[in-house]
């Protein structure tokens, strides 16, 4: 799943600290989440929206598998 996290985090001036402090989550959550490693359960996706004052869909751009697409 493709998403926005760390541009919309530079666009409000945050630090990934900053971040993981507001979301009560690790830092390396937010390392994770903004290289991709990571999805984020619905909880942390609204939190981070609601944060960010725009919509999940904004932030998170699903993806499908080529295997799914090939079939």
């Amino acid at each position: 799943m493709k998403n926005f996290v760390k541009e919309k985090r530079v666009k409000f001036n945050m630090t990934q600290d900053y971040l993981s402090d507001q979301l009560n989550v690790s830092r390396q959550t937010i390392i994770s989440l903004e290289k991709g490693r990571y999805n984020p359960s619905i909880n942390l996706a609204f939190k981070l929206s609601h944060l960010f004052s725009c919509t999940i869909e904004d932030l998170f751009v699903y993806e499908e598998d080529e295997e799914l697409t090939n079939d």
